[in-house]
């Protein structure tokens, strides 16, 4: 029986360290994305909020 619980013990082990590695990764981008489109939203040129006499 300890073989087994050892073997269940190395499984839980390797599947928390690749839930945390996706995690390493995910977080990251998603901070980067969030990033990208605020620099989008802010540059975005729409007509509606442009000041009277600006050149199109």
């Amino acid at each position: 029986m300890g073989t087994k619980a050892a073997k269940a013990a190395l499984l839980l082990a390797a599947m928390m360290f690749f839930a945390v590695l996706a995690l390493d990764i995910a977080v990251p981008a998603l901070v980067l994305s969030v990033m990208a489109l605020s620099i989008w939203a802010v540059t975005l040129d729409l007509p509606e909020f442009r000041q009277r006499g600006e050149a199109a």
